[in-house]
C-alpha cells in the first residue's frame, strides 16, 4: 500500500515550511519534522513488497527535498540505516533496533562515506578494529557523519586487517566524541559531526555485517537509489520557482532557452525511471539515473537563477538556496566522479 501523499503534505506545511529558512541559515536540525513522519508510520516496512518499500521512501524524500533538501538529505541519512538494518543478518538488531528505528524512537545515519570510497579505491579506511571476546574495540577518526543527535545510531566500518567489519554505534558509546561541523554554504542544518572512536567498545550484538566488503555490494544500488529523488525534489521546486516569476519584466523570461514545462517534462522521465528501477535495484541503472539527475538538477537551478534574475542573488532567497543545493546533491557520496568511475566499470 502506497504513501498518503496527502498526510505527508499536511506534515510538511506544519513541521518543515515553518523551519526552512532557519535549517539553511541558522544550522536549525529539522529533528521534529523527521520524528512526525516516523511516528505517522512513513518509514514502516512490515506486509510491504520490497519495492514498495523503495518507492514510499523515495516519494519522501522527493517530496521534503522540493521544500528542504538539507532535511531530505538527512532523512536519506535515516533511509540508509534503515537499509542496513533491514539487509544485515543481525537478528538481535531486526528485533531490538529496527522497529524503534522505523517508529521514531530513535534515528538514523549512514556513516558509510569514507568505506564507499574506500571500495573504490579513492580512500584508506580511516577506523581500525580489535576484536575481542564479547565484540569490538574500533578506532579512529570520521570527519563528517550527517543526522546525529542523541538518539541517533549510525552504521560504520573498521578495519580489521584480513577484512572490515561493519557496526551500529550509538552516539552515546562511551569514547565517542563528537564536534558540529558548520559553516558550509548549505546543508548546516543536517546535524554533521566528525566522529572520533577511542577504545569505542561495540558488542557482538550490534555487528551489521563480519564481512563488510560483501554487505557494501549487497547494498549500495539502495544505497544510491534513494539519493536520487534528493535532485527530483530540486528539479521540482526549480520549475515551480520559474514558473512563479513568469512575468516577470513583462514576460520577457518567455526569450530565455529553458522554460519550466521542459524542467518538469525531465522530472516526470527520471521519476518514471527510478519508480521502474525500484522493481529491481541494479547497481548500473540507479549510477545511470543519478548522475544523469545530478546533471539535470545543476541545469535546473542555472535556469531558475536565470529566470530570478537580480532577485536570485539576494542572500535567503529561493533560488540561490536551491542553487547551493544542486551542488551538494552532486558531491554527495558517490560523487559525480565517483559515479563516473563505477559506471567505467561495468
Amino acid at each position: 500500500m502506497a504513501i498518503d501523499t496527502n498526510h505527508l503534505q499536511q506534515i510538511i506545511g506544519k513541521k518543515l515550511k515553518p523551519v526552512v529558512k532557519k535549517v539553511d541559515e541558522q544550522a536549525h536540525y529539522a529533528e521534529d519534522y523527521i520524528l512526525a513522519l516516523s511516528e505517522a508510520g512513513f518509514f514502516n516496512s512490515a506486509g510491504k513488497e520490497q519495492a514498495t518499500i523503495l518507492q514510499d521512501g523515495a516519494a519522501v524524500v522527493r517530496e521534503t527535498a522540493k521544500v528542504c533538501m538539507t532535511t531530505a538529505f538527512c532523512i536519506w541519512c535515516h533511509l540508509a540505516a534503515l537499509t542496513y538494518l533491514r539487509t544485515s543478518k543481525n537478528e538481535h538488531l531486526q528485533a531490538m533496533i529496527l522497529p524503534k528505528l522505523e517508529q521514531g524512537e530513535l534515528l538514523g545515519a549512514t556513516g558509510l562515506s569514507n568505506p564507499m570510497k574506500h571500495y573504490s579505491g579513492l580512500e584508506e579506511l580511516l577506523l581500525t578494529a580489535r576484536q575481542t571476546a564479547e565484540g569490538y574495540m574500533i578506532n579512529g577518526v570520521l570527519p563528517a557523519v550527517s543526522n546525529l543527535g542523541n538518539r541517533h545510531y549510525f552504521g560504520a566500518i573498521a578495519a580489521l586487517g584480513d577484512r572490515d567489519v561493519m557496526v551500529l554505534v550509538s552516539t552515546n558509546t562511551p569514547g565517542l566524541e563528537l564536534k558540529e561541523k558548520v559553516g558550509f554554504i548549505g546543508v548546516n542544518g543536517s546535524a554533521t559531526y566528525t566522529c572520533k572512536f577511542n577504545q569505542v567498545f561495540i558488542p557482538t550484538n550490534q555487528v551489521i555485517a563480519e564481512d563488510a566488503r560483501a554487505f557494501c555490494d549487497e547494498i549500495r544500488p539502495t544505497f544510491i537509489y534513494y539519493q536520487i529523488p534528493l535532485g527530483l525534489g530540486v528539479i521540482a521546486a526549480a520549475g515551480d520557482g520559474i514558473e512563479k516569476v513568469k512575468a516577470k519584466q513583462n514576460g520577457c523570461n518567455d526569450y530565455l532557452q529553458v522554460q519550466a514545462r521542459e524542467l518538469f517534462a525531465q522530472y516526470d522521465r527520471l521519476n518514471a525511471e527510478l519508480e521502474h528501477a525500484a522493481r529491481q535495484v541494479d547497481l548500473k541503472e540507479v549510477v545511470n539515473i543519478r548522475l544523469e539527475t545530478v546533471q539535470a538538477t545543476l541545469a535546473a537551478v542555472q535556469a531558475n537563477m536565470m529566470h530570478n534574475g537580480a532577485a536570485g542573488y539576494v542572500a535567503g532567497s529561493v533560488a540561490s538556496r536551491k542553487l547551493r543545493e544542486a551542488y551538494f546533491f552532486a558531491n554527495l557520496t558517490p560523487t559525480v566522479r565517483h559515479l563516473e568511475k563505477l559506471r567505467a566499470s561495468f
